[in-house]
């Protein structure tokens, strides 16, 4: 009796252990229709994005796509991972709060130039200080493509939009520079162009412990007639093949200002700090959602504090 238990557990065993599924295009793939525009750089970074995670291996539930509001903003809707799209430029408050939540999840953010430049200019900033393990990646096509056609922090000089007929008299914003001096402790850049080399970067940044920021030039077929796929092409050339020092923080600032006929893409700087999540002792036991909350303790202290 005793030798046919010990076989019918065995069995049991044996048939419940969970199995190896290598993830797949299909199993990122959802049934939504995918609405941008044909030949919108959007389509490349979402390839580059769907292959890193298959590369990556991290199950599905283990790994949170956020956003914001924008084109590049609805990359949830169409990759059937955890995902949560929430208001103009603040996907970076969401995300920090559910790292806080669940430290043990994989957090990639996703957004646009105008999303995290302009309206999400402050949180983008304050999260490359506070080095939050989560990767943001922002689709940067120099303009407003949602809302057809106005210009955005990154587009250049004397650029000219439907709604700004006069040409722009403004610099435009900086984002690796911004990022390297705001204390980011992995920045790169990328081109939807190229979608293996974008891969490759996706895939250091979840890696990397911290802050992890991915600008990437994507151009805008509709509304931006001036960054094509054909400007940035003649341009960008990758800091690998130069073996670019990304340990030396003032030559990544430096490398950071050229910009016009020569356009470096790749890593610029990569640097190894604590994380916001490790100096936070409430997350040292376990993560804060498996917690046990004795409310009603806790409740009748306060209150007898208070009274």
């Amino acid at each position: 009796m005793k030798q046919k238990i010990e076989s019918q557990i065995k069995t049991f065993e044996k048939n419940t252990k969970p199995s190896l599924h290598v993830i797949t295009l299909n199993d990122l793939s959802t049934s939504a229709k995918i609405n941008w525009c044909p030949g919108c750089g959007d389509y490349g970074i979402l390839m580059a994005l769907k292959n890193a995670v298959i590369e990556l291996g991290i199950p599905q539930h283990e790994l949170f796509l956020v956003s914001g509001i924008g084109c590049s903003s609805k990359t949830p809707y169409w990759t059937k991972l955890y995902g949560f799209n929430g208001l103009h430029g603040r996907a970076l408050p969401f995300a920090t709060g559910l790292k806080l939540a669940n430290h043990k999840l994989t957090i990639i953010v996703v957004g646009g130039d105008g999303d995290g430049y302009a309206e999400g200019g402050n949180h983008f900033m304050h999260s490359c200080r506070r080095n939050i393990d989560m990767t943001y990646i922002v689709y940067n096509n120099q303009v407003y493509g949602l809302t057809t056609g106005q210009v955005s922090p990154t587009s250049e000089k004397n650029f000219k939009t439907k709604a700004t007929p006069d040409p722009v008299i403004e610099e435009p914003v900086n984002p690796v520079a911004l990022a390297i001096a705001s204390g980011a402790t992995f920045v790169a850049r990328g081109f939807a162009g190229d979608v293996a080399h974008l891969r490759e970067l996706i895939i250091q940044g979840v890696k990397h412990k911290g802050f992890a920021f991915i600008d990437v030039l994507q151009p805008c077929v509709t509304f931006n007639h001036l960054n094509t796929y054909d400007y940035f092409k003649k341009r960008v050339y990758k800091l690998e093949k130069e073996k670019f020092d990304f340990s030396n923080k003032t030559k990544a600032f430096e490398k950071a200002q050229e910009c016009g006929d020569k356009i470096p893409i790749g890593v610029f700087y990569k640097e190894e700090r604590i994380t916001y999540e490790e100096q936070v002792p409430a997350l040292a036991k376990q993560v804060l959602v498996k917690q046990p909350i004795d409310t009603k303790s806790k409740m009748e202290k306060i209150i007898k504090d208070f009274m």
